[in-house]
């Protein structure tokens, strides 16, 4: 764990972003993206310098199994569990493609989900191992319900990334260009 001591030295993840970003010095720049590197392989986490957080993030039980979207926007004073997603929905035909927006001052209990363009209001809490793939208003809470089971004729689980030559999505070990004007649309306009 001496990527994670000299990491919790640097002033944890929030100082290391920082350095990272922010530094007029190309060499601690990329030293900093090293540490990081090395820091979420011990920790099992994805925490990326580009996406937008507003303040520090209080990892209350350190950052174990977290994963952020490089899309995703957060407030100011969040508190994060571990093994927490806040992921983006590349899922051309789902409603909620893009990544979520977060407020200030929300935390978000352990094993929560928040996938998508979802936008989670400012003092809003998250319980434990919740899936939110809707809206939250400020000053809300959201809790485990029961499961509801939606069965459609037909379901293509395409992931959608950017590659080498656009967008596409993994077949067989293979990655393949999108050809269809209209998920090229979908996906150009998240």
């Amino acid at each position: 764990m001496i990527f994670t001591t000299i990491t919790n030295k640097l002033g944890g993840y929030w100082g290391l972003r920082q350095k990272g970003k922010y530094s007029k010095n190309a060499f601690t720049r990329k030293f900093a993206g090293f540490l990081l590197r090395r820091f979420q392989h011990e920790t099992g986490s994805y925490l990326p310098f580009n996406n937008q957080i507003a303040g520090p993030i209080n990892f209350l039980h350190g950052p174990y199994g977290v994963y952020i979207s490089g899309d995703a926007v957060i407030g100011k004073n969040c508190s994060i569990y571990h093994q927490v997603t806040i992921g983006s929905n590349m899922l051309v035909d789902s409603k909620g493609l893009g990544s979520p927006t977060i407020g200030d001052n929300c935390l978000i209990g352990a094993g929560a989900k928040i996938i998508g363009k979802v936008t989670i209001g400012n003092n809003c809490r998250i319980g434990a191992n919740c899936v939110v793939s809707t809206d939250v208003p400020d000053n809300a809470i959201v809790v485990l319900g029961k499961s509801v089971i939606i069965q459609k004729e037909n379901l293509e689980n395409k992931i959608y990334r950017q590659g080498i030559g656009g967008w596409g999505y993994m077949e067989d070990g293979v990655f393949q260009l999108e050809k269809n004007p209209e998920i090229l649309k979908k996906l150009d306009e998240r």
